[in-house]
């Protein structure tokens, strides 16, 4: 997330008093500002899941939404800070596509086509090394998949 300065994952619950500390610690330092960037699903340990309702989807799960005014609201009321929460969009997500997300896209969309013409169905394209390799569906949604909480760890070193 570009120029975090703090990122809350589901993998690894976070304390909202750290949060908020770490806020006015660098309001003191005179950062006059603070990006936190939240995941949908992001929980803490003494509340758990942060939803703004409790509203199912279509398969009986939680629908996860709503956690960024949530905790917003909640920081603002432990610092004393003015809060901007932005949620995201899709496109916002991705930023402008590079000439390799461009290149990806193609060979993607003609291995889905071929997979067609093959008929090869029950199957998406995805990237493995730089081939492109068909994936049965049920491989591809069988497990979670979380962050790699090595990565995170080290990623941590540059927050805040």
């Amino acid at each position: 997330a570009g120029g975090a300065d703090m990122v809350l994952i589901p993998e690894e619950p976070f304390n909202l008093n750290a949060v908020c500390e770490s806020i006015k610690v660098r309001h003191q330092r005179g950062k006059t500002f603070s990006i936190v960037v939240v995941a949908e699903g992001a929980t803490t340990p003494e509340e758990g899941l942060i939803l703004q309702s409790k509203e199912k989807d279509a398969f009986g799960h939680v629908r996860l939404g709503g956690i960024g005014p949530v905790l917003g609201d909640e920081i603002e009321r432990r610092t004393g800070f003015e809060t901007r929460v932005t949620v995201l969009g899709h496109i916002q997500r991705g930023g402008s596509p590079t000439a390799f997300d461009r290149v990806l896209g193609t060979r993607f969309g003609i291995a889905a086509i071929d997979l067609v013409g093959q008929d090869e169905f029950g199957k998406m394209v995805a990237l493995r090394g730089t081939d492109i390799v068909a994936v049965d569906l049920r491989d591809a949604v069988s497990k979670l998949r979380t962050v790699d909480m090595d990565l995170y760890e080290i990623a941590k070193v540059f927050f805040g």
